[in-house]
């Protein structure tokens, strides 16, 4: 009898209301994304070739998110081989586009939205995003390069706790090719899910 006195007390205690603008970290930290990449780099080597990309997203702060991503990068030939890993956070903006809410009776979000989603303009979550990390091999192979971008894209929820994201995302880093160091610039084209 006591257990229902205090399960009924607890009930009536005051809970707070979460907002949407509050920051919170997620446990399990989801969601989890995966991508396939398109890549074409300028340095180490200069070539076309497909990679994997996967990451989680930890912390959100209304429309801010803090992505924290891992990439893998291979190529095999008779001439060489190459391996490429990077780490690297991914502060994101979405729903960028909303900053544009005026004027009132024809805000231009919404035209903008209209234009580049057509029917699926309230669906669409636009964002641009900020990347920050490190790749190994790094100059000299002896510790891990700088990695910095930047990315825009769109994610598409297609069903509960599942959508389709793609994006485009630039990124410069310091690497090490065959025992030489250089700056790579890598221009790459991402399509994924995230669960």
């Amino acid at each position: 009898m006591w257990c229902l006195f205090v399960i009924g007390g607890a009930s009536l205690l005051p809970v707070a209301p979460l907002s949407a603008q509050e920051a919170m970290l997620e446990f399990p930290i989801r969601p989890f994304n995966v991508d396939v990449m398109l890549r074409q780099q300028t340095f180490a080597p200069d070539d076309r070739e497909i990679g994997v990309q996967v990451g989680i997203t930890a912390l959100r702060y209304g429309n801010l998110e803090v992505r924290a991503s891992y990439q893998y990068f291979s190529i095999h030939t008779q001439e060489f081989r190459t391996d490429q890993h990077s780490v690297f956070l991914n502060p994101r903006w979405n729903n960028f586009i909303d900053i544009l809410d005026f004027p009132t009776h024809k805000p231009l979000n919404r035209i903008i939205r209209h234009l580049l989603f057509g029917p699926l303009e309230d669906r669409a979550v636009p964002y641009v995003g900020l990347l920050a990390g490190g790749v190994l091999p790094g100059p000299g192979n002896h510790a891990p390069g700088h990695l910095i971008g930047g990315q825009v894209g769109v994610r598409f929820p297609v069903a509960r706790s599942l959508s389709v994201d793609i994006g485009v995302q630039y990124t410069q880093y310091g690497v090490d090719f065959r025992g030489e160091a250089g700056q790579a610039q890598q221009w790459v084209f991402l399509t994924g899910v995230r669960f």
